[in-house]
């Protein structure tokens, strides 16, 4: 073979390479761009209103069945958050009546569902109202809602319930969405732990 054959060849080979590793480099790229681009999983808590039917306390575990008859089983860790009981933290729990109505915050991990908090509702427990939302403001934690008898008032939201917030509930707030909130009177203000649409 001539030399001015294997230079041509070599050339030949050199060129591919590059057009590979180049029309590679451009499908990584593009494969980037459209997996930064991509909505990533929603991060954070669900809540689920129910009433509650077991706990095992050995077992660090609750079961709350919802008003279309589901059982939903969650677990939980010694810091699990409770609001409302004759005690604090997860005692509250201990002794609580079969039915009593509880709204679960919980994260799920395929077909795990973990609580982080239990709000009791009730006598013990939040307080329930009904009104037609006025105004929504996810930056300040508030929520205005106006009552039957015309009368305005803004509740202050915790940090769970601001994020889980039903987007419908959101989206419908300047057209007055009804709402029923789940609230506690903590320090002269009245505190939204959860909120719902009414219909």
């Amino acid at each position: 073979m001539k030399p001015s054959t294997l230079i041509a060849n070599g050339a030949s080979i050199q060129w591919r390479v590059w057009s590979l590793a180049l029309v590679g480099g451009v499908l990584l790229g593009m494969s980037m761009m459209l997996n930064a681009q991509s909505p990533q999983p929603v991060q954070g808590t669900i809540a689920l209103e129910g009433n509650m039917k077991k706990f095992y306390r050995a077992a660090n575990t609750i079961i709350v069945t919802t008003i279309d008859g589901v059982e939903h089983v969650y677990h939980f860790t010694k810091n699990l958050v409770v609001h409302g009981g004759k005690r604090g933290g997860v005692d509250a729990l201990e002794g609580l009546r079969e039915g009593t109505t509880v709204v679960v915050h919980y994260t799920a991990k395929g077909a795990d569902q973990s609580a982080r908090e239990v709000d009791i509702v009730g006598a013990e427990g939040l307080k329930v109202t009904e009104g037609v939302v006025t105004r929504i403001d996810r930056r300040r934690k508030q929520i205005t809602v106006r009552f039957g008898n015309g009368k305005a008032e803004t509740f202050r939201l915790t940090q769970r319930a601001a994020a889980e917030a039903t987007k419908d509930v959101d989206q419908a707030g300047a057209s007055a969405a009804k709402v029923i909130i789940y609230y506690s009177d903590e320090a002269g203000q009245k505190v939204a732990h959860f909120f719902k649409n009414a219909s």
